[in-house]
């Protein structure tokens, strides 16, 4: 009987244990990631060559279960998010899932464009429709359209950007309808949606989506950016700053192991990211001797401080340097000595 007794709590005990792994919390963890070189990623055609490397820094996001929780808890550089602070309003996961995608395609745009055109070469766009990026609770689109969607045609017109997009179903009224032409995994499909009024403003009618460009950008020589299943536009600085390296004789790194992070606008400003503390520890852990951190404007909490920080207290070797701009980082690289 005692035998019987002890195998029954053997076994309640480890699908308890079994189950905690698979068992999501209401919150994300965050930890460090990892510092990844971007020359086999990225290739300009016919592109110069580097001594040293650029690397970008990531983060790993995920859901929390009883032990990631835990863990988060007690290990200094993991992080606990409640789901509102990870999610947009009404976001489910796999729209956030595709709106980091899509951050991190708009990031990949926008170096290769500031790289381009420091480099004095021209840049062209071939818009291609827009992206869905969030389908709205109880609006035409739910059960339509879905994350991912790339709709190119509406009323048989073919689309050239969201503002235009936007600006069609602006002239139109509740109870209208359109057709949307649209490919979800290669395939085409298509969909007539009545436009509704939309809950927070009665003055305005549509689908329920929200979205973003398609575009394609025009380059020679050509550019291939290749990152997977990378999300986010965190790595916008570094990306820009590998490409001009391979555009221009003048090799940046000067032979050195340089991570960084940062968004990267069109006009070249570097913005803040999430999980600094984090990305410094993975980029220490593969030997970067430089990490260039957004300073955003010399601010009391600035990325910049965040990364010094973290970097004094794991006693790193690295010099952490603060950037605002591309241009910035740049002069700041031209200047480096050649390592020896």
């Amino acid at each position: 009987m005692r035998k019987k007794i002890s195998y029954s709590a053997l076994l309640l005990v480890s699908i308890m244990l079994i189950g905690g792994l698979f068992y999501s919390l209401p919150f994300y963890v965050s930890k460090p990631g990892m510092a990844k070189e971007l020359a086999p990623i990225i290739k300009v055609e016919n592109g110069y060559k580097e001594d040293g490397d650029f690397m970008l820094t990531t983060i790993r996001m995920g859901r929390a279960n009883i032990y990631s929780y835990l863990s988060a808890k007690v290990k200094k550089y993991e992080e606990v998010y409640p789901l509102h602070a990870i999610l947009n309003e009404q976001e489910t996961e796999e729209e956030y899932n595709v709106r980091q995608l899509q951050l991190m395609a708009s990031s990949k745009l926008n170096a290769i464009e500031v790289a381009y055109r420091k480099a004095g070469l021209p840049v062209n766009y071939h818009y291609k429709g827009i992206y869905v990026m969030q389908v709205m609770d109880d609006m035409p689109a739910e059960g339509v359209l879905e994350p991912g969607d790339r709709v190119y045609k509406i009323d048989g017109k073919s689309l050239s950007s969201s503002e235009k997009f936007i600006a069609y179903l602006t002239k139109k009224h509740a109870g209208d309808k359109v057709t949307l032409t649209f490919t979800r995994k290669k395939a085409e499909k298509t969909a007539t949606l009545t436009l509704k009024t939309f809950k927070q403003d009665r003055t305005r009618a549509g689908i329920g989506i929200s979205l973003v460009d398609d575009k394609e950008i025009i380059v020679d020589p050509k550019v291939k950016v290749k990152t997977d299943d990378i999300g986010g536009p965190s790595a916008g600085l570094m990306f820009a700053l590998e490409i001009y390296n391979q555009l221009t004789k003048e090799d940046l790194t000067k032979g050195r192991q340089i991570a960084g992070t940062g968004t990267i606008a069109v006009n070249g400003e570097v913005g803040p990211i999430g999980g600094i503390e984090q990305k410094i520890i993975a980029a220490d852990k593969a030997g970067a001797e430089i990490f260039l951190a957004p300073n955003e404007k010399g601010i009391k909490n600035s990325n910049y401080r965040a990364a010094l920080k973290t970097a004094k207290e794991i006693d790193s070797k690295m010099k952490i340097v603060p950037i605002d701009t591309f241009d910035e980082a740049v002069q700041y690289l031209e200047k480096l000595p050649m390592k020896k």
